[in-house]
């Protein structure tokens, strides 16, 4: 796959993480992530069969399981 492409902001500005990047930013195996998104347990956009993961929603996500880990 091209990095140049993930480069590209989406249509509202803002830029898809991918997979290793998320897994990367969270330190977890990739594998944990793409079970995540097939079962829903993290916000997911599907896009034929890759996976992309909007930052916002994520941060989004991140800031809600701090709030229920208090």
């Amino acid at each position: 796959m091209s990095t140049l492409a993930l480069d590209h902001p989406t249509s509202a500005g803002e830029r898809l993480l991918t997979a290793d990047e998320l897994a990367a930013r969270w330190q977890v195996p990739r594998s944990w992530v793409y079970a995540a998104s097939r079962t829903g347990r993290i916000p997911t956009i599907r896009l034929g069969h890759y996976y992309r993961y909007r930052l916002s929603a994520i941060a989004d996500w991140e800031e809600a399981q701090e709030a229920t880990d208090r």
